[in-house]
Parts: C-alpha cells; sequence; structure tokens
C-alpha cells in the first residue's frame, strides 16, 4: 500500500513508534517558530533546559502579537527575546517584519520539512508542503533542545479538489466550504490533505490561506503536495534549491474522502461566533456593515491585496464603514508600495495598519457596540474583536472589498465577471530580509535583558526513580 504526503514525511522523520493510526510516534522536528504572545515563556523554558546553542535546523523568534505597546512590558518582552535569539543560535524577526506564518512561508519554509510552532496557525506552512504543527511552548522548547515531538499518528482525510475557482470566489471559500462540512468538532487526530486536479489551478498563497484555516477543524495539520507551483513561488522567493517534489501515492488509503468542485464553489461567510457557521454570502446579503478589516495570516498576501487595490481603484469606500488593510509583511508592503496598489487603498479610503496579527487578536480595531464587522481572518469567537456586542463576519478579499464598497454584506459577483481582477503571481518577489537579525557569532558575550516582568528561569530538581504516595 502506498503513502500519502504526511505518511512519507513522519517516515523520514520517525524517532520512535509505530506507523498506525492512533498510535503515539515521536518524530525529528526541522524547524521552529515563536511568536511574542507565547515567546517569552517557551524561551525561559528553553533557558531552563541549559542548552547552550539550538539543535535544529532553524529556529525563529517573531515579534508580530504585542506591538501596541502602552507600557514597557511589551517592549521589555521584545528585548528579551532579541537578547534570548543572539545568545541561543535563533533568528529574530523584529516588529514590522511581518506576521509569523507569512514570513515563515515567505522566507524560511521549505517542502517535506516538519516545522512546530508557537501558535495554532503554524499549519500554513502547510501550502508549501511542509508538515506543520501548532503546539505548546514547552513543546516547542524541547524541540529546539534538539528532542523529538510527540503526537498521535493521524488518520488522513483527503479533500480531492476539481475544477477551478471561478471570478470572485476565492481560497478563503473552500476552507469556509470544508468547515462547514466537518464543523470544528470531531477532527483530533486526522490531517487533511488536498489533492486533485484543482490543486494546481491554485497558487501557493492560496494554498496557504486553506491551510492556515484548517487549524479552525481541529485537525493536526493541513497540507498541499509540493509541485511544479511550490518550486515557482520558492524561485521567485530566491529559494529554488529547496525545493523538492512531494505528492501521495496513487494507492495509498485514507480514512475519509471528500470531494470539492472548484467551480461550483460560490462566496461563503461565516457568522458568529463560529468558523463553522457558514452559508453563502447570497444569504445575508444586504446586512448592514459598519467595519472592514483585511488582512491577517489568512489573507494578507501580495496576491490578496493587489486584487483589493485593483476592485477599489478609482472608487471610494462607503462613508459609514471603516475599512482597514494590514499587510501580512514587509515583503507584501513593499511590493504594494511599488506597483501603485497601496496608494489606490489609501486613496479609496483605507487605512493602513501595522504588518502585524492586530485586529485579528483583538490589539486594536475593536468595532463600535452592536456591529457588523466583516473580516478576512480566522476566527469569530465571542468578545475576541474586543466588543463583546459586536458581530464579526469571516469571508474572503473578494467578498470584504465588495461589503466596504457598497456598506452591506455583498456577494461580489455582483461586481461583474468583467471587473474581476487577474492577478498574477510575481516571477519575482522582492527580497529585504533587513528586519531579520541573526543569532550572534560570540554568544558567550551575549548578556539576556530581563525587565521588571521577566524572572529567572526556574530551577528544578530531577525527579527521582520512581514516586510513591496514597491514591485517593
Amino acid at each position: 500500500m502506498g503513502l500519502s504526503i504526511i505518511q512519507k514525511i513522519i517516515r523520514n522523520h520517525l524517532v520512535e513508534g509505530e506507523e498506525k493510526a492512533g498510535s503515539p510516534v515521536a518524530i525529528r522536528i526541522d524547524q521552529t517558530l515563536t511568536q511574542d504572545a507565547t515567546g517569552t515563556m517557551a524561551y525561559l523554558q528553553f533557558e531552563a533546559l541549559e542548552i547552550p546553542r539550538v539543535k535544529t535546523e532553524l529556529s525563529v523568534s517573531y515579534i508580530d502579537h504585542n506591538t501596541l505597546q502602552n507600557g514597557f512590558e511589551n517592549a521589555d518582552d521584545h528585548r528579551y527575546l532579541q537578547t534570548v535569539a543572539a545568545k541561543f543560535g535563533i533568528r529574530l524577526s523584529k516588529a514590522g517584519n511581518g506576521i509569523c506564518h507569512q514570513v515563515q512561508l515567505e522566507r524560511f519554509g521549505l517542502p517535506g520539512k516538519t516545522l512546530l510552532g508557537s501558535d495554532s496557525h503554524t499549519p500554513t506552512g502547510g501550502g508549501i508542503g511542509m508538515m506543520a504543527i501548532g503546539a505548546g511552548g514547552l513543546d516547542v522548547a524541547i524541540a529546539m533542545a534538539g528532542q523529538p515531538f510527540y503526537l498521535t499518528y493521524p488518520k488522513i482525510i483527503k479533500v480531492e479538489l476539481t475544477g477551478k475557482l471561478r471570478p470572485w470566489v476565492a481560497a478563503k471559500d473552500v476552507i469556509l466550504k470544508l468547515l462547514e462540512i466537518l464543523t470544528t468538532k470531531g477532527n483530533v487526530g486526522c490531517v487533511v490533505e488536498y489533492g486533485g486536479e484543482g490543486v494546481k489551478t491554485l497558487s501557493v498563497p492560496e494554498r496557504a490561506t486553506i491551510t492556515n484555516m484548517g487549524a479552525e477543524l481541529g485537525v493536526t495539520t493541513s497540507i498541499f503536495p509540493s509541485d511544479e507551483i511550490t518550486k515557482a513561488f520558492l524561485d521567485a522567493q530566491g529559494r529554488g534549491e529547496g525545493w523538492v517534489p512531494l505528492d501521495a501515492d496513487p494507492d495509498a488509503d485514507y480514512f475519509k474522502v471528500i470531494d470539492i468542485d472548484l467551480s461550483a464553489l460560490e462566496p461563503m461567510v461565516a457568522k458568529p461566533h463560529s468558523p463553522d457557521n457558514v452559508c453563502t454570502v447570497s444569504e445575508i446579503a444586504g446586512m448592514v456593515v459598519h467595519q472592514v478589516c483585511i488582512g491577517s495570516c489568512t489573507n494578507s498576501s501580495y496576491k490578496d491585496l493587489e486584487m483589493v487595490a485593483q476592485v477599489l481603484d478609482g472608487k471610494t469606500v462607503h462613508p459609514e464603514v471603516s475599512f482597514v488593510v494590514a499587510p501580512g509583511s514587509k515583503q507584501v508592503l513593499r511590493m504594494i508600495a511599488d506597483s501603485g496598489a497601496l496608494s489606490k487603498i489609501v486613496a479609496a479610503g483605507g487605512r493602513i495598519m501595522e504588518c502585524t496579527c492586530g485586529f485579528c487578536i483583538g490589539c486594536g480595531q475593536a468595532p463600535q457596540t452592536d456591529a457588523v464587522s466583516v473580516r478576512t481572518n480566522n476566527r469569530n469567537f465571542f468578545g475576541r474583536s474586543g466588543t463583546k456586542s459586536a458581530g464579526i463576519y469571516l469571508v474572503s478579499p473578494e467578498t470584504a472589498v465588495a461589503c466596504a464598497l457598497s456598506g452591506v454584506i455583498t456577494d461580489p459577483r455582483d461586481l461583474g465577471d468583467e471587473n474581476y481582477p487577474q492577478v498574477e503571481m510575481p516571477e519575482h518577489f522582492t527580497i529585504d530580509d533587513s528586519l531579520v537579525i541573526p543569532p550572534s557569532d560570540e554568544p558567550e558575550k551575549v548578556e539576556i535583558f530581563r525587565g521588571p516582568n521577566i524572572g529567572d528561569p526556574p530551577k528544578n530538581d530531577p525527579l527521582p526513580e520512581t514516586i510513591s504516595g496514597p491514591v485517593t
């Protein structure tokens, strides 16, 4: 019997355990990522292990969450993270360089590798053919120390994609459709693999949108094959030497197979207060909209924002709508600035936010009381936006920009197929890694910064060989 994509990666990284669904296994981790909301604790835990340098192929510490600094605490955390990275062999992506998942996809992710991140949307890396898993900070600390990651050998759900997305229907609609089918419950211990002829019609950023929001399914991760589309993306990022082909064997066996015809999909929306509370946009069209936010690790790529700019060109957003756009990375921001797309967004009435998580995590842009807020991020839990009475509606950038122009929930197909922007993937991305700080060549000279909110790593005695006590 043949192997699926994930089964091949696990086999290549297996440290211990039986390759059988439901059995515990341990795998070697190639790359790790952290972000500043979880990173401080993760690196304190790593310090406690007393390992002088990380033992992964690559570890990156991102500052992308707590960037609205109203007190010293976040700034102290960021300085701590920078000094820890310098001392222990970790690259630091400074605030302003972008959202961890967007930058990891652009600059570091590689097909066939394993990635463990202290953020639940780490599976974004599946869009490039990585086995990318979100985990706790301690798991990541242990992986940086060279130890394996333990997980349950997964059941594989195959999603067979056929056809091609029609104008105004987007990758976000694919994952919203899958959330409608599978819901957010009952999928623990599974992995979603995408296959079929429809895969070749999707760019890497589109695939990453789908794997990113796969986290909402509750699965271990999601993954696409690594093919010529993947190679073209890596070539355009100047990293083509890292490409390897990767696909499932024709006779691979699956726990479940779901068929999705891309050409039959229509614009979808997740209504409050769950990502699986899904219906078609047309079903709720006409509802008054107060806020539109485009960005987050789900939908902030160059392709997304170039499309938004072309739709907005020469137009003005509805006067009753608060409209914000957050590019996913410095690379995206520079490229839309150079192409003229940024100017079009600003001219139309868009407010440009930092290249950070921002509104997705409730860090700014809390909507008004009882607002209808249309957003391109991945979660719409009660109160997450910062306003308990607001309703968050999750949509594609195509639907979001249509709502921003009309002031009501709008099916973007109403804008007309002839007006749909055809955005091609660039042959060369703008490469500027100046905000990625390499580790120090003299780690023994690096003094770790600890503000008053950061203590020393905990010191513990080893556990005894046996532990005994009464059972009650």
